[in-house]
């Protein structure tokens, strides 16, 4: 049986052919998947036996060894159409996770990418769960992409066909819609800041939207001053473009295949992300290196835009609400200033002392629009402090919560796709760090330290008691330099956890 896949974005085509042999295949190049010590088992056997023991020899001979994202070329390998077999380490057996083979298949594409491919298989091994192939298929997806939207010869290409073989289709398809979430959420970041402001990123959720059936609602200027959501107009102040807020809802509770309808009741989870477009740090100006990189400060609206479109594109049975609030945080005559207060649309009041912690009063707004909605828990992401990469580093995203189980559920789901995260304490007396002397809060805590846990407290106020989890995302958000798996620039980080929290660990 043969299945392909066409992404309606115009992306490469993904064939599955659970019972084809790779060997036999006519293509560029065929990966297989090697643990240490693997050769005489799964896939790795097969192949070997197809080349007249070849991979055995490699490895006594110890160029073989299956450390864990190691590549190596075998060209003209004997009893393979193909042209090349690319073998890629796993690493230990024992250690093998969904996130272990997510990178690895990433790796193999980022590798074979660096020049046009027809067609590429990869060898899924009978030894993985369902998870573990989704994941794989996920990341050779996304390892093929790079961030290089706008060269005229781009360092990474598409391979035209990628073929998996000794895979469910199912997971393959499930695979595939994954990475096209991962890569939107890359591209959006990627894009260049005089590309994408508020109103184009809202274009982009038009589009997102019709595509996948989500419902859609636009907050321009007017609606927002209606609505009083005074922090997001403010923190726009001081761009020619006018700030947005999106409004985005699936309904597919219900969705079982039974003939129910959907069901009518409040959404079982809610996404809010940070969409500030380019921060200049407005009249708190930001030096240039930190600047540079701005473009990035709406990965949390990314990745919670690209978690809906894969949740609706899979049909999960989950009521879901989203929302985004796009600004432009600039430098113009009319920019909000050290010591305004801010009466967010709670009404709340907000001392400003930085103009650089906008981030938190976009969010002040949005979190209270949703709330309305009364979802049974609130997930919002946001590149939204420094101190949290001072305090975890650059790969590790902070939690942060009022309910542990949801906590909880959100960090299994991380884990269980493979990228970190960590949960940071929420004691009380953080709260008084953030008390002003002349407005109800204040938008930074006392000096410098705990940034992430007072900012976090900061949104704490918004949230009216339900069940949150903020997830800080300055660290894994945006790479600056490339890894083995992956291009430098926007990463994608927490769609596929949120995907997977949606669909409840199945």
């Amino acid at each position: 049986m043969t299945r392909e896949f066409l992404p309606p974005t115009g992306s490469a085509g993904i064939v599955c052919e659970p019972t084809a042999r790779p060997h036999s295949i006519d293509a560029d190049a065929v990966v297989v998947f090697l643990p240490e010590g693997g050769v005489n088992t799964g896939a790795a056997a097969e192949l070997d036996a197809a080349t007249g023991g070849m991979l055995t020899r490699l490895a006594a001979a110890g160029e073989l060894a299956g450390r864990r994202y190691e590549c190596v070329p075998l060209l003209a390998a004997p009893g393979l159409r193909a042209g090349q077999l690319l073998v890629v380490g796993l690493g230990k057996r024992e250690d093998l996770t969904a996130g272990v083979v997510y990178r690895a298949a990433a790796t193999a594409a980022r590798h074979l990418a660096s020049r046009p491919r027809s067609r590429v298989v990869f060898v899924a091994d009978g030894s993985w769960t369902t998870k573990q192939v989704e994941q794989a298929v996920a990341g050779a997806a996304v390892g093929m992409v790079g961030q290089d939207l706008y060269r005229a010869e781009p360092k990474r290409t598409r391979f035209g066909t990628t073929i998996w073989t000794a895979a469910p289709v199912e997971a393959v398809d499930r695979g595939r819609l994954i990475a096209e979430g991962v890569n939107l959420a890359r591209r959006l970041v990627n894009m260049a800041p005089d590309d994408l402001y508020p109103q184009s990123f809202a274009d982009e959720c038009a589009t997102v939207a019709g595509r996948t059936g989500l419902d859609i609602e636009i907050w321009d200027e007017d609606h927002l001053v209606r609505e009083r959501c005074n922090g997001i107009l403010a923190v726009g102040r001081g761009s020619i473009r006018p700030p947005r807020l999106v409004i985005l809802r699936y309904r597919g509770a219900g969705r079982t295949g039974q003939g129910q309808p959907a069901a009518a009741d409040a959404p079982h989870l809610a996404l809010v992300g940070k969409g500030v477009t380019f921060d200049s740090g407005g009249l708190s100006l930001k030096p240039s290196d930190g600047m540079l990189t701005m473009k990035c400060d709406m990965s949390g609206a990314a990745a919670v835009l690209a978690a809906a479109a894969t949740i609706a594109s899979l049909r999960l049975p989950i009521n879901l609400v989203v929302g985004i609030g796009l600004v432009e945080n600039m430098t113009g005559p009319a920019a909000y200033k050290l010591g305004d207060v801010i009466r967010a649309r709670s009404g709340t009041t907000i001392e400003v002392h930085n103009t650089d912690a906008e981030g938190r009063i976009v969010l002040a707004d949005v979190l209270d629009v949703i709330r309305g909605e009364q979802p049974h828990q609130i997930i919002d992401l946001a590149t939204l402090t420094g101190a949290c990469v001072v305090a975890l580093g650059q790969d590790v995203a902070g939690l942060f919560t009022n309910d542990q189980s949801c906590c909880d559920a959100l960090a299994a789901a991380a884990r269980a796709v493979g990228e970190p995260v960590w949960q940071l304490p929420m004691y009380p007396d953080y709260d008084e760090q953030i008390k002003s002397e002349v407005a109800d809060i204040k938008n930074v805590g006392d000096g410098r330290w705990g940034g992430a846990i007072t900012a976090a407290k900061f949104l704490e106020r918004f949230v009216g008691g339900i069940p949150w989890t903020h997830v800080d995302i300055a660290g894994p958000a945006f790479s600056e330099k490339s890894r083995p798996w992956t291009d430098g620039g926007g990463t994608g980080a927490m769609v596929r956890p949120l995907v997977e929290l949606a669909r409840g660990g199945e």
